[in-house]
């Protein structure tokens, strides 16, 4: 195979253009070009370029190796990487003919779902253990809280099938490195379950909350199919440990369920979860993550910004953006998990906390876009061991809960008047998508002073890249707390803990991915990890 890079064509090219502007790049007649896929499709929007879509081609052709000399100086045109994934081995006998102990897989988010259909496809037979519900039935309890201001603790945006996720944009890129191409292998389930077939090659591919449902649930019923058990509504209270050694696993209103291989795959908000490991006496440490609030701009306006003329086309769609900042007080303050033409989400598990996150569909095409912004802090903020970051977090969600009313509405503020250290009284031209509803407030009593300083200085500064990022009637909606995990499971080079052996901390709850893609890429790392330990038994 051969990788063509940069190659360029109108963004409104016809489909044919394609393949006539390959031939013409590789000066060859079609009866020469076996076949081709495209790889990476990007665009260049930029104001005063012509509108294009920038091409990675991989094709096969005949004479392969007379056309890589003839273009052996040419830099855009070199052998394609191989990028199909192989699988470390297969299930023993000893799996098989049930001798021997099943994996057990805790979470059925990213990182669990790709844990268990890696180890499901490779015949090891997983058993996994969510403390919510199926994903349909969550989505009823979630919008429970939505719209009745009724919370389940046990089936909500954090818990339940496909994890935090599954209410979010659907987003299937990250900047990881990424050597085996095992996010190809992520992308590539997700199709087969589903999913649009343009995520393979779009530059920031995303799926959307309500396809993300059927996706997930295919994906299970695979496992199910290949011998895996998927079971509901089983929460992990306790961990068997001897000699170093993990023996079991306790299950609340269950007998305790044997097991020699355990993967943690969590999510960040499993905080009970934590608190037994760490009563277990299993190694973690605390770890910075960030805080903030979540503002809502009109989308138009962000389309305008960074597209210019091109905004509103409908082949580019939503805009999205990046944006840091380093404040003068030595804070790193930066927009997270960017929701364009998207809404902002209740996101508690907890009782009388409020928590923010940003959320979108395929289609993209709500009238604000979301994004976090948010501040770094570090364990020295939050003394007082691997646990003290879950309480650093749910006194700000208590504390907004307290702000927004104490009936889970989220306290707000017009940027405005946050900039200008004056309480909001009434909304303007941009009305809050987040739901139970928004309680104008005044934003500095919930975050710590070094924060709100440091995203007030950011504001400004973010409206030099984005005119009008700083408008007085955009939202800010509060809080933004569970960006990442608090602490970490530290974990060694074989992907077991640091003091527990056949115990695998994965995932964003243990501090090892951020966002799906990165998720699923830990999950098949640590099950191929678990295969191989098994194998060398």
């Amino acid at each position: 195979m051969i990788r063509i890079t940069e190659l360029r064509l109108p963004i409104s090219h016809a489909p044919e253009a394609l393949e006539e502007a390959i031939l013409k790049r590789l000066d060859l007649s079609a009866q020469d070009l076996i076949t081709f896929d495209i790889f990476k499709r990007s665009y260049d929007a930029r104001k005063n370029v012509s509108l294009s879509f920038i091409y990675t081609i991989d094709l096969s052709v005949k004479n392969e190796e007379a056309l890589l000399k003839q273009f052996a100086n040419d830099i855009h045109i070199r052998p394609s990487p191989d990028t199909s994934y192989h699988f470390v081995g297969q299930a023993p006998e000893s799996i098989t003919s049930g001798k021997a102990l099943r994996p057990v897989v805790i979470g059925f988010g990213p990182c669990g779902i790709f844990t268990a259909l890696l180890l499901a496809q490779m015949g090891f037979k997983p058993i996994v253990l969510e403390r919510g519900k199926k994903v349909r039935e969550r989505t009823q309890d979630t919008w429970g809280l939505w719209r009745k201001n009724i919370l389940n603790p046990e089936s909500n945006v954090q818990f339940g099938e496909g994890g935090a996720g599954t209410f979010s944009d659907g987003k299937l890129y990250s900047q990881i490195k990424d050597p085996k191409f095992y996010g190809r292998k992520v992308i590539h389930e997700f199709i087969k379950a589903g999913a649009p077939a343009e995520i393979r090659y779009v530059a920031k591919p995303h799926i959307g909350t309500f396809r993300l449902v059927g996706v997930v649930e295919k994906m299970r019923q695979e496992i199910i199919e290949l011998g895996g058990e998927i079971r509901f509504s089983q929460k992990v209270i306790g961990f068997d440990i001897h000699d170093q050694q993990i023996t079991g696993v306790k299950i609340e209103g269950q007998e305790d369920l044997p097991a020699s291989h355990v993967v943690l795959a969590l999510g960040h908000s499993a905080r009970d979860t934590f608190v037994a490991l760490h009563q277990a006496g299993v190694f973690m440490e605390a770890k910075p993550f960030s805080v903030g609030f979540r503002i809502e701009h009109p989308q138009s306006l962000i389309d305008k910004a960074r597209l210019g003329p091109h905004a509103g086309n409908a082949l580019i769609g939503a805009a999205d953006y990046k944006l840091v900042h380093h404040a003068k007080n030595g804070r790193s303050v930066y927009s997270f998990c960017m929701c364009p033409g998207g809404t902002v989400v209740a996101a508690t598990s907890e009782p009388n906390r409020v928590v923010t996150n940003g959320m979108s569909q395929y289609s993209r095409n709500e009238r604000n876009a979301n994004a976090g912004i948010v501040v770094g802090i570090t364990p020295d903020d939050y003394p007082g061991g691997p646990l003290a970051g879950i309480e650093f977090q749910r006194a700000i969600e208590s504390k907004a809960f307290e702000l927004g009313g104490g009936t889970y509405e989220a306290p707000g503020q017009l940027v405005g008047d946050f900039l200008a250290n004056t309480p909001s009284t009434e909304f303007g031209t941009v009305l809050p998508s987040y739901k139970p509803g928004v309680h104008l407030t005044d934003l500095a009593q919930s975050l710590p002073a070094y924060a709100i300083e440091a995203i007030r200085e950011a504001i400004p500064a973010f409206e030099k890249q984005i005119k009008g990022f700083s408008m007085k009637d955009a939202v800010l909606t509060g809080v933004e707390t569970r960006t990442s995990s608090p602490l970490r499971i530290t974990r060694g080079p074989n992907f077991q803990s640091l003091n527990i052996k056949g115990l695998y901390p994965a995932g964003e709850g243990a501090g090892y991915a951020g966002g799906i893609l990165s998720a699923g890429v830990d999950g098949i790392k640590v099950a191929e990890a678990l295969a191989l330990d098994y194998l060398a038994k």
